[in-house]
């Protein structure tokens, strides 16, 4: 079972949809029995990050959630927001605390060029700079489906091995340890973006 959890923002139903359509059996919940019962997690999340952390704690899933992933070693898959809420803090809408997971902070983007508008929406390029399980078959010239008005700046460069150019380059694929991250989303990029997302669910242990 793949535990999605919920926590009242995000595609949950496409991203089950996803996961059913790469043959695994999802499990939407915001329980956290449920998902220490799952073989592995997934954070998805559209909106603002002080209304993602603000969820979590009101459902009292960050202390589970930190216990599974950190200490037990769940592979997890974050997703859009659910990628932002990774990191140490936030500066969207004031200075949010996140999960802290991973050594990084959330800025808004900066493109540089007048004429490329926030937020970024739409397909763009998947630069594969390490080496990860996620990209098993995937090919250097997928194109991954994106909106985003905020970005991940990580302490730590060796923990990203995918980027995206929009004026400038930004974090679009993280990997430290069990803990991973995708700025696009895998459930509304097709084919490549289902054999992401499964790469996730069979090669990553």
């Amino acid at each position: 079972m793949i535990g999605i959890v919920d926590y009242g923002l995000g595609n949950l139903t496409s991203v089950a949809a996803a996961v059913a359509k790469v043959g695994h059996t999802p499990r939407v919940t915001g329980d956290a029995a449920e998902l220490w019962r799952s073989e592995r997690l997934i954070l998805p999340g559209v909106g603002a990050f002080g209304d993602g952390m603000r969820r979590l704690r009101e459902l009292g899933l960050v202390e589970p959630l930190t216990r599974m992933v950190v200490e037990e070693g769940k592979p997890i898959l974050g997703i859009c927001l659910g990628s932002q809420l990774l990191a140490r803090e936030s500066e969207e809408f004031g200075t949010h605390e996140g999960l802290g997971w991973i050594d990084a902070t959330v800025r808004r983007l900066a493109p540089g060029d007048d004429e490329l508008r926030i937020p970024h929406v739409g397909w763009n390029d998947l630069d594969q700079v390490g080496e990860s399980p996620l990209f098993a078959d995937v090919p250097e010239t997928a194109l991954f489906y994106y909106v985003h008005s905020y970005r991940l700046v990580v302490d730590q460069p060796g923990i990203v091995v995918g980027s995206c150019t929009y004026g400038s380059a930004f974090p679009s694929v993280i990997q430290a340890g069990n803990i991973f991250a995708t700025q696009f989303h895998p459930e509304k990029s097709q084919r490549h973006g289902l054999l992401l997302l499964q790469n996730f669910l069979e090669r990553v242990h």
